[in-house]
């Protein structure tokens, strides 16, 4: 719903788009997750094929925010392409998307 304001009329189709490529086989994702204890971590996940999460949840965690990636080879050459990166608005403009990147 965030990213409504990005694509503004585009955005339901968008949205399909994206919804199809989080899902996707070869996506990859970070999870960046807070803990009672206020303590940050990573978490990751292997989405498998044909299983779609509508929620993710840190196993006792609040979701901060994740990275969705994928490995590709093109023309021989292995590439790591960022599809999205995500972070909650309390945790924005403190290095944590430089530190993901």
């Amino acid at each position: 719903a965030n990213m409504k304001g990005t694509y503004g009329s585009e955005w339901p189709s968008e949205e399909k788009i994206k919804r199809r490529e989080m899902v996707a086989p070869e996506a990859r994702y970070i999870l960046i997750c807070q803990y009672a204890d206020s303590d940050i971590a990573k978490c990751f996940m292997k989405q498998d094929s044909g299983v779609e999460c509508a929620h993710v949840t840190c196993r006792g965690g609040r979701l901060l925010g994740f990275v969705h990636y994928r490995f590709v080879v093109e023309e021989d050459v292995p590439v790591l392409y960022v599809y999205e990166l995500q972070l909650e608005s309390s945790v924005q403009g403190k290095g944590l998307g430089k530190f993901l990147m």
